[in-house]
C-alpha cells in the first residue's frame, strides 16, 4: 500500500481542498446546486436517443421544476477496426457525437452549447445474436459515456449562465 492509513490522507486532501475555495457542484452554495431536476430534455425519437436521455436524467434528474430546455442531435458512426486472414471483419469501432444546447425557457435565450464525441468498440465473433447483443451493449455504453460528458460540462458552467 503506498499510504498507510488512507483516512489521513483523505483528511488532509478534503482540507487542502476546503482550504482552496474548492466546493461540491451540488454541496451547499455549490455552483449546480439548483440544477438538479430543472432542465426538460427534448423527447428521445430512437433507441440511441433512449439510452443517451435516460442517463441525462439519472444524473440531472426529472424535470420537476423546469426551467431550462436541453436539446440534442446525435451522429454515429461504425468503422471496421479488425479484419482476420479471410477479410472478415471482426471488431467495430462505434463513434458518437452529440451536439446539444440549453435554453431558457422563460426567454428561449441560448445559455449554453457543446459539442461532446468519443468511442466505444465491439467484437463480430460468435454468433449473430453474440455479434448484435455486443453492437447494442456498444451503442448504450456509448450514449451513457456521452451524457457524462454533457453532464460534466453543464456542471462546470451554471455560473455563466445565471443558474
Amino acid at each position: 500500500m503506498w499510504f498507510s492509513d488512507r483516512r489521513s490522507f483523505l483528511l488532509g486532501l478534503g482540507a487542502a481542498l476546503a482550504g482552496c475555495g474548492f466546493t461540491p457542484a451540488y454541496g451547499p452554495g455549490g455552483a449546480a446546486s439548483n440544477l438538479q431536476g430543472r432542465f426538460l430534455i427534448d423527447a428521445p425519437t430512437d433507441k440511441r436517443g433512449f439510452d443517451l436521455v435516460e442517463r441525462l436524467e439519472e444524473r440531472i434528474g426529472r424535470p420537476t421544476d423546469a426551467a431550462y430546455a436541453l436539446s440534442y442531435s446525435i451522429a454515429t458512426d461504425q468503422v471496421a477496426i479488425g479484419v482476420s486472414p479471410t477479410n472478415a471483419i471482426t471488431r467495430y469501432n462505434l463513434t458518437g457525437e452529440v451536439t446539444y444546447k440549453v435554453t431558457n425557457l422563460q426567454n428561449d435565450k441560448v445559455l449554453a452549447s457543446g459539442r461532446v464525441r468519443n468511442f466505444t468498440a465491439h467484437s463480430t465473433t460468435g454468433t449473430t445474436l453474440a455479434t448484435r447483443t455486443a453492437e447494442i451493449d456498444a451503442s448504450r455504453r456509448l450514449m451513457r459515456i456521452l451524457a457524462d460528458q454533457i453532464v460534466t460540462q453543464l456542471l462546470a458552467t451554471p455560473g455563466a449562465w445565471g443558474a
